[in-house]
């Protein structure tokens, strides 16, 4: 599994991270619910490596990568799909695919997990030859989400993957993350503003506030706890 212990994280002279203590399940779908400055996305960009940790600790499956640069965070089977999807606007979304598997040397085990992300979102087929840049929010999330699976991910981190995209297409995308865990077995911890859809695919939540996880749960228990129903899901 993947955990987290009491982790501090700084913006300069501003705490993000008050100590935050969780843990990730194999096979899971995890969630971290909160509003916007909770500390959701800061928790990924620690573990990811991208945000230096002041205290506390990060290990994967029992060995300590607290503060490993992020190539090398990736290479241990950890990938993040960031937050406004990061793609590469001015390459083909072939050209975006395959820099998801720059790691990656055997050309030969790469053909299946094409095969696999495109037969996930035909979209990014038909549209192989495409410019990124002129992809719908939408399209350019599956292809963020299809750029991290060519890294070969044990451990997929998402960061708001419905921000920016339209109604018809949220559906879908979050459809796709169930699938991609069930049929590839790849853990997810996922971080998300709408709330109400995050705990309805998600085995597992946690509730920031401020830099703190205020309650946890399993995501059954999220969805009639009165603090998550008044406070994130409308009342």
């Amino acid at each position: 599994m993947l955990e987290i212990k009491n982790l501090e994280v700084a913006y300069g002279s501003i705490t993000a991270l008050h100590g935050i203590n969780l843990r990730v399940e194999k096979g899971k779908i995890i969630t971290l619910i909160g509003s916007n400055g909770a500390g959701k996305s800061t928790t990924l960009r620690a573990v990811s490596g991208l945000m230096k940790v002041r205290a506390g600790h990060v290990f994967l499956e029992g060995a300590e990568i607290t503060n490993q640069p992020p190539h090398k965070v990736v290479a241990l089977g950890i990938t993040q799909v960031p937050e406004g999807r990061m793609i590469f606007p001015n390459l083909t979304v072939g050209e975006n695919l395959r820099m998801g598997a720059f790691r990656r040397l055997g050309k030969e085990s790469l053909k299946s997990d094409y095969e696999y992300v495109f037969a996930i979102f035909p979209r990014l087929q038909e549209r192989e030859k495409q410019v990124a840049g002129t992809l719908s929010g939408g399209e350019q999330q599956m292809l963020a989400i299809g750029r991290a699976l060519l890294s070969k991910p044990r451990y997929l981190m998402l960061d708001e993957p419905s921000l920016g995209i339209a109604p018809i297409l949220v559906k879908t995308i979050f459809e796709k993350i169930v699938e991609i865990n069930r049929q590839l077995g790849i853990t997810i911890l996922l971080v998300e503003q709408n709330a109400n859809l995050a705990l309805e695919i998600s085995d597992y939540g946690y509730v920031l506030e401020t830099g703190r996880v205020i309650l946890e749960d399993p995501s059954d228990r999220l969805r009639t706890s009165a603090l998550v129903k008044e406070s994130y899901l409308g009342g």
